[in-house]
């Protein structure tokens, strides 16, 4: 079943987010080289706890960190350690979430270490980002599941890569629905399947955690032997980009972006719904 969200628990969910998204701004600024992946780490549980937040991922189904960090040919689900060193040329995908009175955010972002990183990485990390907006502008009252999905896909699939041959859009994970727990119903794919159907409509209080993961090569994946990093079958690099969005009777709120999506939702020509942590 989808859990349909009040005004009232969109707004909590509203707070986590905040704070998801300053995890975020504070460890993009640390991400240089010579930091580890623990440092970052060690920041966003300092961010939680100056927000009176909990993680949503330390300990959840074992998982021993406050964030996720993904470096490279890491998908997503990379563990912070001590001996992950960033070096110049890297990039990261930091996955953080956030739980205020039992309500949850989750976005992800893929940050360029360093510099010179070639121009088919940043096409990379631009065409997965632009990929997430295109599925959030399909978050609209009448459309339903796979309107996101088919949104995600095509974007991905008009972009031509730099260097010639076709995206990844990996296969075995996607996004979640997402409010009482970090992880609910709907599963969403970053591709259409047809035996899936249509998936369920969107109406208000509807809320999905949008992420896709696109990869140089290949679109399959392996997990490694501590249960958790996912990596590509190729070595191929990846981008992973994510926000949580609530739809609301007035639109859609992005509830991990500082300014609630309105910036790039504008782009597509809508409105986002009023922000319940305005001015807070």
């Amino acid at each position: 079943m989808v859990e349909i969200k009040t005004p009232e628990q969109i707004a909590k969910m509203r707070e986590a987010g905040l704070v998801v998204a300053r995890i975020h701004e504070a460890c993009r600024a640390a991400a240089v080289p010579g930091a580890t992946t623990k440092d970052l780490d060690d920041i966003a549980r300092k961010v939680l706890a100056e927000h009176g937040a909990k993680s949503n991922f330390l300990g959840y189904g074992g998982f021993p960190a406050t964030i996720c960090t993904s470096v490279n040919d890491v998908v997503v689900h990379g563990i912070p350690d001590t001996t992950t060193v960033l070096r110049d040329g890297d990039i990261i995908s930091i996955d953080a979430g956030a739980v205020i009175g039992g309500w949850h955010g989750d976005a992800a972002l893929t940050v360029f270490v360093g510099g010179g990183h070639a121009p088919e990485l940043l096409e990379l990390s631009r065409v997965t980002e632009e990929s997430m907006w295109a599925g959030i502008a399909a978050v609209k009252q009448g459309n339903r599941l796979v309107d996101i999905s088919k949104a995600i896909e095509g974007y991905i699939r008009r972009q031509p890569r730099p260097s010639g041959g076709k995206y990844g859009i990996i296969q075995d994970y996607g996004g979640h629905g997402i409010g009482s727990e970090m992880h609910m119903d709907p599963h969403l794919l970053n591709y259409v399947d047809r035996k899936r159907g249509r998936g369920p409509r969107l109406v208000p209080g509807f809320c999905i955690a949008i992420e896709p993961m696109v990869s140089l090569g290949t679109p399959r994946t392996h997990v490694l032997a501590d249960e958790w990093t996912v990596k590509t079958d190729d070595g191929s690099w990846s981008s992973h980009w994510e926000h949580s969005v609530a739809l609301t009777e007035e639109g859609p709120l992005v509830l991990t972006a500082f300014d609630g999506g309105r910036a790039k939702l504008a782009e597509y020509g809508i409105t986002t719904a009023p922000d319940p942590c305005a001015g807070s």
